[in-house]
């Protein structure tokens, strides 16, 4: 883990989507924050000591227990030509037997991915890992504070996504969703760690995997859930902040690839774009 100093900083940005806005003043005490996303290896140990079963491996359920779909997950697919931006179903399935150690299927499976971040976690699974391991989610403010690293920038490595012509992130390179420059299928995800970290010593938190946070969204303006559709049918799950974008943002679609953007997320919900990071707080 590493020690983020916190302190006050201008969160949100008024450059970017609506929901971004407006500029607030807030101020966050020390903390310290994984350097990496959760990866399979770890939350495999943490199955393997608790017998924990995730949120995509039971059925869903509506509001009066009557299973609405078996047990399965939201998965990617990429297209086979261009499509329209404006139906997210063009390149979202809910694919039945999906989960974290499944990420595509029952025809999947992790046995090469160990060192990538675990996805198809809900706000639910993160929670019961982070309390297993004796941490906590981060707070949107302390995320975005970790992310930043002591920048007023867009991005923690400079103005622009490709500062000085490099590739800092692991984000949709081409025309989304069919036409990738460096994959042709999955995985899509890769391993933690792939690119420099940041100058507070953070690794991804730009691209690879949304990352749930334990703040409550509240926005104005459009409402964006992270290019996904929701699997939840209650009222009373309030929806979670995601941070930090995945590797399906894209300069032709979504550039949520940025400290301040955010999304909404139903807490029970899963996909192959989200996983999570824990963080250490001070006893008081």
């Amino acid at each position: 883990m590493v020690l983020m100093n916190g302190g006050e900083f201008t969160m949100g940005s008024v450059r970017h989507y609506r929901e971004e806005a407006p500029l607030k003043l807030v101020s966050v005490e020390p903390f310290y924050i994984d350097q990496y996303a959760v990866t399979n290896r770890e939350f495999q140990a943490f199955v393997d000591a608790t017998n924990y079963v995730t949120n995509a491996e039971k059925p869903l359920l509506d509001d009066h227990g009557q299973e609405l779909s078996p047990p399965g997950s939201l998965v990617f697919q990429m297209a086979q030509g261009p499509v329209s931006l404006k139906d997210i179903n063009n390149w979202w399935s809910l694919i039945e037997g999906a989960c974290w150690h499944q990420p595509e299927g029952p025809d999947s499976d992790i046995c090469e991915r160990w060192d990538h971040p675990v996805v198809h976690i809900s706000f639910f699974d993160a929670v019961a890992f982070a309390s297993w391991s004796g941490k906590q989610l981060p707070t949107e403010a302390e995320w975005e504070c970790a992310a930043r690293s002591g920048t007023e920038t867009d991005f923690p490595w400079g103005a622009e996504l490709y500062e000085g012509g490099e590739v800092h992130a692991n984000t949709w390179i081409g025309q989304f969703p069919w036409k990738h420059e460096r994959l042709t299928g999955p995985p899509f995800t890769m391993p933690v760690g792939s690119f420099r970290p940041s100058e507070n010593g953070l690794y991804d938190t730009i691209g690879n995997v949304w990352e749930w946070t334990c703040s409550r969204f509240v926005g104005h303006g459009q409402i964006h859930r992270a290019c996904c559709p929701q699997q939840t049918k209650s009222d009373q799950e309030h929806p979670k902040v995601l941070k930090g974008g995945s590797h399906l943002c894209a300069p032709s679609y979504c550039q949520r690839y940025r400290p301040t953007a955010r999304s909404p997320q139903d807490p029970s919900s899963s996909a192959s774009h989200i996983g999570f990071r824990c963080i250490g707080r001070f006893q008081t």
